[in-house]
């Protein structure tokens, strides 16, 4: 007589059990975490009072003000001029971190030279680095004595105290966003692409522009939102080197502060929420623009 043969259904423990173990073993799946009741009621509290709650207070202290007293504040020239620095020189620094961040990915990626662990390592210094030593760092060494100030002096060319060195700051802060983001799409693109390429009689200009540049496109366009989003916000590394003249050198982050020191919180409030609308609204359009990206080179 022929041994039995194990079996993976556990046997009966009594007649028309069945029903019992599809119940146990099949209607309900085994989870690591808890159920999506718990987790999700975490997450929303969580964002509540991470989020919703600290921005919700803002625009409830900004209700608290009149229309015309709302619109003088955030109207106002120095307000005016400060946005214009803000966007602007976020906007600008924020272009450069994507062109020399995507040729830093691409190096970091597809060549092999001494060194290159230590020059990986450096990318991540703008994160782990004070943004107060970054900006007394970058004051020091573009002052019109500085190491690199004194070449741009001799030039004619002043860089601290000076719009410039606002965006030098916030290309210095905005720079390992593009990279961390684009280094991970260059690993996985495969080089057989490339190659087929090649071999169907691409050149190098073409294989770029057709295969490399729209795999990675997406990828860039996040990096240039990141490294908006946070240059917008940025306030240590910025203030030791701006210099902090009204009209020309102050950022909306210090008019916030300033309006805070003298116990304008309605003010501060105001200022805080144009800041937040206008950033929202980039990043939407900038999201919009990826989906759109994404929806033409045919990934999700």
């Amino acid at each position: 007589m022929s041994p039995s043969l194990p079996s993976d259904k556990p046997p009966r423990i009594f007649p028309g059990s069945d029903w019992l173990f599809r119940w146990c073993y099949v209607k309900t799946p085994r989870r690591v975490l808890p159920g999506f009741g718990l987790t999700l009621g975490f997450t929303v509290f969580y964002l509540c009072l991470i989020v919703l709650i600290p921005l919700s207070s803002v625009f409830l202290k900004t209700f608290s003000m009149t229309w015309p007293a709302f619109w003088e504040v955030v109207a106002s020239e120095q307000a005016i001029a400060s946005y214009r620095l803000s966007f602007g020189a976020s906007f600008i620094a924020a272009l450069i971190n994507t062109f020399f961040g995507g040729i830093v990915a691409w190096v970091l990626v597809r060549y092999e030279f001494p060194g290159k662990r230590i020059m990986d390592a450096l990318v991540d210094l703008p994160f782990a680095l004070p943004t107060a030593v970054a900006g007394i760092t970058l004051t020091a060494l573009y002052s019109t004595n500085g190491w690199i100030g004194k070449y741009f002096t001799e030039l004619g060319i002043k860089v601290s105290y000076t719009p410039f060195g606002v965006v030098v700051a916030l290309t210095f802060i905005g720079l390992p966003f593009v990279v961390r983001t684009v280094q991970p799409v260059l690993e996985d693109l495969e080089k057989e692409l490339e190659e087929a390429a090649a071999s169907l009689g691409a050149n190098a200009w073409q294989t770029f522009t057709r295969v490399v540049f729209p795999a990675v496109m997406p990828a860039l366009v996040t990096g240039f939102a990141l490294s908006f989003a946070r240059a917008t916000g940025e306030f240590g590394s910025v203030i030791f080197i701006a210099g902090n003249q009204p009209m020309i050198s102050e950022i909306t982050p210090l008019l916030i502060y300033i309006k805070l020191e003298a116990y304008n919180y309605a003010g501060a409030t105001a200022i805080a929420v144009v800041m937040l609308v206008a950033s929202f609204a980039l990043l939407l359009a900038i999201n919009l623009l990826q989906a759109w990206t994404r929806a033409r080179t045919g990934k999700k």
